[in-house]
């Protein structure tokens, strides 16, 4: 490394260059980014990390890419500046947990500089050097899944990547995936063609020629993954002879079934790989990855509809098959979480009403009627229960005969779930706030003010709140609602928080999950799910349990993050799932109520209603309450 050098606006025209070309210490670039140390440098310029002054209470480092412009034509360094510009522009707009954000370029005495994302971590190519044997397959298998999902949204935008290898791929200090170079960062030469554009043994034939595609993308995907299965580097191998070097040959510990994926992506003919990232994505997904694994359980088909009209559950273990103590048919769709106090079982519908319910054979008590849908979950506390409404209002109602206790007016849809705590309802809304009001009056106590619509349920300590919002920021504030500190996200919070040894944990839309300091908001650690995060999580002492849109259920280590077990359903999971000793029930849009083992994720039982399950199911004394959009509330035997 080079020492620091301070980076800001450039005053005259002295020369900014050292003897090897580099920046000297004490450069003066440009005034928001001082501190740069030089962390990478080759023969299409230099890469220094860079401290960003318009930040001066933290520390905030930036990466500086340099690229030089030598070209002594005027029209031609005018048209190299505008060419980059425009490439500029178009990686701002990408929008991808795996893609580093840009913040700014400029251009300074022949030099242009691109500012992005710091991003620490290390690259696949000094991972595999630095790892004496081969790496885990299961590890592979999940990287080629995260960059088969960047390059598909690489390629919808369209963008062609062009130079998939290991050491433009980063293992960041979360151990997600980034792609850390877009082709931009290179030396702006007059007369060069740039025909032949990428990196010899993972490039396709058909780059050679000039022709830069998707397809290109799948097989240097594939040439990377040989090399990091193999640890057979293609730049020291004969030019396209991956065929002549099947994987299993030198790591017998990939599957059969992996390999033939790696393989298809490095067919010599375009059109006999994969058609898009995305149905390569597909292929790893339905494979197991190591030699001699289980593969994933079969599948049983649904049972027909009985007499009775209900559908028994489907199981692996005949003895433990669910039979329905009862269903209830709503009005309309059932998105709300059934909640059971006092014998009853209290659940919204979209019907524009709470539904009340007794619990032990489901036969209707009440219904309390309001002028919009009631998607959000009530909540039972000293014979009232609270709910919201979309008609802007959250509700009190007396939990035995239904009758109003008070009401309290917001300015826009609730669609967040009531806490109840320390003598207050705590209630987010659509017009961006959180609100805290007295259980006793129905008055408001104080109300925090968030960046977007509040659907997340806040979760209450005995010294701070805690909440999400849309626009991606999280909150915590104290109990006056002074805001402490703010967490940014990528993509909205709508996933309902849990604290745990002064641990917050919660979902993001940006496909990650997130255990954040209770105390101060700073990451401890977070993991990429393959599709946005609605669910909530629930924990038991060594693992958090939360559901994604990839259609998984995971199981996460508590105090590291790191994946033990994760459970394939054929929807998305958006609801919290529901914790009973070692069985773990969640609902799915393909329509199953499941319930699996929470040692393993093994399947105990499946029950299918006739429509996407996206409530939370609730547990009470051996029954496991669940909405569903077919109309219905069911009570299982859990």
């Amino acid at each position: 490394m080079a020492e620091s050098i301070d980076t800001q606006k450039f005053p005259g025209r002295q020369s900014m260059s050292g003897h090897d070309g580099t920046l000297k210490p004490n450069t003066i670039l440009q005034k928001p980014l001082p501190h740069c140390r030089r962390s990478g440098h080759g023969g299409m310029g230099s890469v220094y990390q860079a401290r960003d002054l318009r930040f001066p209470n933290v520390t905030r480092l930036v990466a500086v890419k340099e690229m030089l412009n030598v070209s002594t034509d005027p029209s031609i360094r005018e048209t190299t500046l505008r060419n980059f510009e425009r490439e500029a522009n178009v990686l701002a707009s990408l929008s991808h947990p795996a893609v580093p954000k840009i913040y700014d370029y400029f251009d300074v005495e022949n030099r242009v500089y691109l500012v992005m994302e710091f991003i620490k971590g290390k690259d696949l190519e000094v991972i595999i050097n630095s790892t004496p044997d081969f790496i885990k397959v299961e590890l592979v298998h999940q990287w080629a899944v995260d960059l088969c999902d960047v390059l598909d949204y690489l390629h919808r935008q369209p963008f062609v990547f062009r130079d998939v290898k290991p050491s433009n791929i980063m293992i960041d200090q979360h151990r997600n995936v980034r792609l850390i170079d877009f082709g931009i960062a290179k030396t702006f030469q007059e007369g060069q063609k740039g025909t032949m554009i990428g990196t010899e043994g993972y490039s396709p034939p058909e780059q050679y020629k000039g022709v830069a595609s998707p397809a290109g993308d799948i097989y240097a995907l594939g040439a990377t993954l040989h090399h990091i299965l193999t640890r057979r580097d293609p730049r020291l191998e004969p030019p396209f002879s991956f065929a002549d070097r099947p994987i299993r040959d030198y790591n017998t510990n990939v599957s059969v079934e992996f390999e033939v994926v790696v393989m298809r992506a490095l067919a010599y003919e375009p059109e006999e790989r994969y058609e898009s990232a995305a149905a390569m994505k597909t292929a790893l997904e339905q494979v197991r990855p190591v030699f001699g694994s289980s593969p994933p359980p079969a599948r049983t088909a649904a049972p027909a509809v009985t007499s009775e009209g209900i559908r028994p559950a489907t199981s692996f273990f005949p003895t433990s098959e669910v039979v329905p103590i009862w269903r209830f048919r709503c009005e309309d769709e059932v998105t709300s979480s059934p909640v059971v106090a006092n014998g009853s079982v209290y659940v919204g519908c979209y019907d524009n009403g709470l539904y009340c319910l007794n619990a032990s054979d489901g036969s209707f008590n009440w219904r309390y009627a309001t002028d919009g849908s009631v998607a959000s979950s009530p909540a039972v506390d000293d014979d009232v229960v609270y709910f919201g409404s979309a008609d802007h209002n959250l509700y009190a109602v007396n939990s035995r005969n239904g009758r109003i206790v008070w009401t309290f007016p917001t300015q826009g849809a609730v669609y967040s779930s009531p806490r109840v705590a320390l003598g207050h309802v705590f209630i987010g809304s659509e017009d961006t706030h959180l609100y805290a009001i007295k259980t006793a009056n129905g008055r408001q106590a104080w109300r925090a003010g968030a960046t977007g619509p509040v659907r997340s349920t806040a979760f209450v300590t005995d010294e701070r709140v805690y909440f999400g919002c849309e626009s991606g920021d999280f909150f915590a504030t104290d109990l006056a609602g002074v805001i402490k500190w703010r967490f940014k996200a990528r993509r909205a919070v709508t996933s309902s928080p849990l604290v745990h040894e002064k641990v917050v944990f919660f979902g993001s839309l940006d496909w990650h999950v997130y255990a954040v300091d209770a105390e101060t908001g700073w990451t401890v650690w977070r993991y990429r799910t393959g599709k946005p995060v609605v669910s909530s999580p629930v924990h038991d002492d060594k693992n958090l349990y939360i559901g994604s849109a990839d259609g998984n259920m995971y199981a996460l280590d508590l105090g590291t993050g790191r994946d033990r077990w994760r459970f394939q359903t054929e929807g998305q999971i958006v609801g919290r799932p529901a914790l009973r000793g070692t069985a773990l029930y969640f609902g799915s849009t393909d329509g199953h109520v499941y319930s699996v083992d929470t040692k393993n994720g093994m399947l105990r039982w499946k029950f299918k209603t006739d429509g996407p399950v996206v409530s939370s199911p609730f547990l009470h004394e051996g029954v496991v309450y669940v909405g569903s959009l077919d109309n219905h509330v069911y009570a299982l035997t859990a």
